[in-house]
């Protein structure tokens, strides 16, 4: 089963392939990994799929240091004068990610996943509504101090983000509910080819795609088990970003299988880029802030939920996108962009981009709109 190396793009493939001409059997595959014998029938019938799609016959050996991460692009057979094969050359390709690859990467991430168990916190406030955006994360960028001002990668990205929820949630009031609010370009890249969907442009990117797609997924998953020690129930939403039009959905759905049998959590996954959240007299609006302008969207609210519009008070749209803090309160409703806790890479250096780091938690009376929020700068998180 070797041959099939070449044509594997994640970690998770090559072991199965390995695992598989060591020990022989699917069944024995399933037992070593402690997965459904499924997961490694699937992955095996696509990879054959792919060999037999580039012509490549079971018995060659086709290892290729280079295979992690490539497709076949071609491969070229070379005779000696008797008829017999002498040599070949095998073309690959940057693989990006089909439908099944990104099943596969699905699948692993939730294989041995158990929520953590925290106890509900004993008597909360159930007027007070906690919102923690997060504003642009861009988990997988990568800069250095000597090009862009600051060092950033996926490391330091994961760091920030943690132990800046740990510090927000400790100092929030315990409330009946929270909304961790993905504020959209939670990923840096949406695939491997590490450049922007709509124009194009290059990315610094720290790490292969399936890597940091796992190390997002994981560090939401902590960013839950923070919040859950504080608050009764915890509302997430991933917004789309135009780093992350597709990862932002994946995501969203792979938190969703995840926390299925955990009543405290709810994980919206509605695909639209307005998104909206109604308590009390309160009313919250969100997107990614690449589209709409800022001017337009209070017409966007009242138009989207005129019900929801005619019975509130105190109206917010909450925005990230351009990296900086901006208020402006305008017919109805009240709009804000945050800031981000990463550094900028050479492109926004560049440009002359000095916006400073931190993050918020806003606390919102049902019938008082805000009453109160904390702010972690990134010095006071790294002091931690």
């Amino acid at each position: 089963m070797k041959h099939l190396l070449i044509f594997c793009t994640t970690a998770g493939q090559r072991q199965k392939v390995l695992l598989y001409d060591k020990l022989g059997s699917m069944r024995a595959v399933a037992v070593e990994l402690g997965i459904n014998q499924s997961n490694i029938s699937r992955t095996l019938r696509m990879l054959k799929k792919r060999a037999a799609a580039a012509g490549i016959a079971p018995e060659a050996d086709m290892t290729h240091p280079a295979a992690e991460g490539f497709n076949i692009k071609g491969v070229s057979t070379y005779y000696d004068d008797e008829g017999n094969v002498k040599g070949q050359w095998v073309k690959t390709q940057n693989a990006g990610f089909n439908v099944d690859e990104i099943a596969d990467i699905f699948n692993q991430s939730l294989a041995d996943f158990t929520p953590v168990k925290v106890s509900a916190p004993g008597k909360v406030d159930k007027d007070l509504l906690a919102v923690y955006p997060l504003g642009d994360p861009h988990i997988g960028m990568l800069a250095h101090r000597n090009e862009s001002g600051q060092d950033f990668d996926l490391k330091i990205a994961t760091k920030d983000l943690q132990k800046g929820t740990n510090a927000l949630v400790e100092r929030s009031p315990k409330t009946d509910t929270a909304i961790i609010l993905n504020l959209g370009d939670f990923f840096h890249s949406d695939n491997d080819q590490n450049r922007t969907a709509r124009s194009n442009n290059h990315l610094d990117v720290d790490g292969r795609w399936h890597k940091v797609l796992k190390v997002g997924i994981d560090l939401m998953c902590e960013i839950i088990t923070s919040a859950l020690r504080k608050h009764k129930s915890v509302i997430v939403k991933n917004i789309i970003g135009n780093h992350d039009s597709h990862s932002s959905l994946f995501i969203g759905y792979a938190l969703e299988r995840m926390y299925h049998s955990e009543p405290r959590v709810s994980v919206d996954v509605q695909p639209s880029r307005f998104w909206y959240y109604k308590f009390g007299k309160v009313l919250i609006g969100s997107t990614h802030g690449d589209m709409a302008k800022p001017d337009k969207l209070p017409q966007i609210m009242a138009a989207d939920c005129p019900r929801r519009w005619g019975s509130t008070k105190h109206r917010y749209w909450y925005t990230g996108h351009i990296h900086s803090r901006n208020v402006i309160e305008s017919a109805g409703c009240t709009w804000e962009s945050f800031r981000t806790l990463a550094a900028k890479d050479a492109w926004h250096s560049g440009m002359g981009y000095r916006s400073g780091r931190d993050m918020s938690c806003i606390l919102l009376h049902k019938d008082f709109g805000e009453v109160g929020r904390n702010t972690a700068s990134l010095d006071l998180i790294r002091s931690q």
